[in-house]
This record gives structure tokens, sequence and C-alpha cells, in this order.
């Protein structure tokens, strides 16, 4: 099985879309009653929660990535890279 890194914007988007579809699924199915505009905040706002999160990952990682990068720039020096004064 293939790895891939974990994307917590897309488990809340689809944590939200799930939920819509089980308050749907139930008032189709008779068991309880959901107004028309119970969806819509549902949808959206799990939509922009979603998106916040993966505007926070992004950051978190790019951060976290600058920070190695800047860590091992000085042991992975190319041979011009030199730093003698010439």
């Amino acid at each position: 099985m293939a790895r891939h890194e974990f994307q917590p914007g897309k488990l809340v988007a689809g944590f939200f879309l799930a939920t819509a579809g089980v308050v749907y699924a139930g008032d189709a199915g008779g068991w309880w009653d959901t107004p028309w505009f119970v969806m819509i905040p549902l949808v959206t706002g799990g939509l922009c929660l979603a998106g916040a999160v993966a505007l926070l990952t992004h950051g978190i990682r790019r951060r976290r990535a600058g920070a190695r990068r800047a860590a091992s720039g000085a042991a992975n020096r190319g041979p011009g890279d030199s730093h003698v004064a010439g």
C-alpha cells in the first residue's frame, strides 16, 4: 500500500460532508425532519473550517521544512559554496 502524507483539511471536510449525508439520509428515511436551511451552514461551515485547517497545516509544514533546510544547509554545501575569502 502506498504511503501518503496525512492531510487534516481533507479529514475535516470529509467529516462534515459525511455528517451532512447522515442528516440528509435520516430526513429521507423518515427518522427525523430536517429543515432545508440546516444543510447549507453545515456544508459551507465544514468546508470553510477544512480550508482553515488546510491553510494552518500548510503553514506549519512550510515552516518545519524551512527549519530543516536551514539546519542541514551548513552540512550540505556544494563545491562552489566555499566560505574561504579568495
